[in-house]
């Protein structure tokens, strides 16, 4: 039976990150490189046709911020509950982190999250040409 379009987007989990942005690209090498094993995650640029078409489908009050995103298991999220649930993903000494960060109040996680967001292209070059995988 072939997939019906959109059907891809649940079958799998993608994070979507600023593809001209020197920190998402580490960040996405980073969490790569350290998948736990069985673990898939896709990346996508925001401004990608395959990012629009998911960011279409998330709750409205989602669809025009300016942050990473992440859909898993069929849910998006965003900013630093995106940020933190990417910790899920990884080996067993970097996901035991996600209950001690999630502890943090979501207002006080965002705040950090924007703080760093803001100053991100002063302290991170851009790269030459997008590096996330598209598979």
């Amino acid at each position: 039976m072939a997939n019906t379009e959109g059907d891809w987007m649940k079958e799998r989990d993608f994070l979507l990150l600023d593809g001209d942005c020197g920190l998402c690209h580490r960040l996405a090498t980073f969490i790569d490189k350290r998948l736990a094993k069985g673990q898939d995650l896709g990346y996508r640029p925001i401004l990608s046709e395959d990012a629009q078409t998911m960011i279409a489908t998330f709750p409205e009050k989602q669809q025009n911020a300016d942050s990473v995103y992440l859909l898993r298991n069929g849910k998006s999220y965003i900013r630093s509950a995106a940020g933190i649930r990417c910790l899920l993903y990884m080996r067993w000494y970097y996901s035991m982190w996600f209950p001690v960060l999630w502890i943090i109040p979501l207002p006080i996680r965002d705040i950090g999250y924007r703080i760093i967001a803001k100053y991100r292209h002063k302290f991170f070059k851009k790269p030459a040409t997008c590096l996330f995988r598209v598979d």
